[in-house]
């Protein structure tokens, strides 16, 4: 199946809806999109959209772990939403969940952001 990506930005936070598989046949071309997007938007924050994903397998984790990387090194975090049962075991396993965080919702992810932006704030890390 292909995949497509659908990318908006919402104050300084990328989202990135993926719709199809996430496995190998899709990984390379769906790395290269992210981390393109990230640098044209010079983005910070990153919300992953799985909730249209029907299918990932190992690959699919590689991409998520390396968007990870990727957005650590801008001082950045990444939050995931929309997980159904399958992608969200897929990614417990993988203990993807040890390092980011699951939200339910697009608005609840939103508002984890503006919660760490002003503690960055706070602290005088911030911008």
């Amino acid at each position: 199946m292909q995949t497509y990506l659908d990318f908006q930005m919402k104050d300084d936070v990328l989202i990135v809806s993926i719709v199809g598989d996430l496995d190998h046949h899709q990984a390379t071309q769906a790395r290269e999109e992210i981390d393109r997007t990230i640098e044209a938007f010079k983005s910070k924050n990153l919300i992953m959209d799985f909730s249209k994903v029907e299918f990932m397998d190992s690959s699919g984790i590689g991409v998520v772990m390396g968007r990870y990387n990727k957005v650590k090194e801008r001082g950045g975090e990444i939050l995931i939403i929309g997980c159904s049962k399958y992608v969200k075991l897929i990614l417990e396993m993988a203990g993807i969940f040890t390092i980011m965080s699951c939200c339910e919702s697009l608005n609840e992810a939103l508002e984890k952001f503006q919660l760490l932006d002003e503690q960055m704030e706070v602290s005088g890390n911030g911008k």
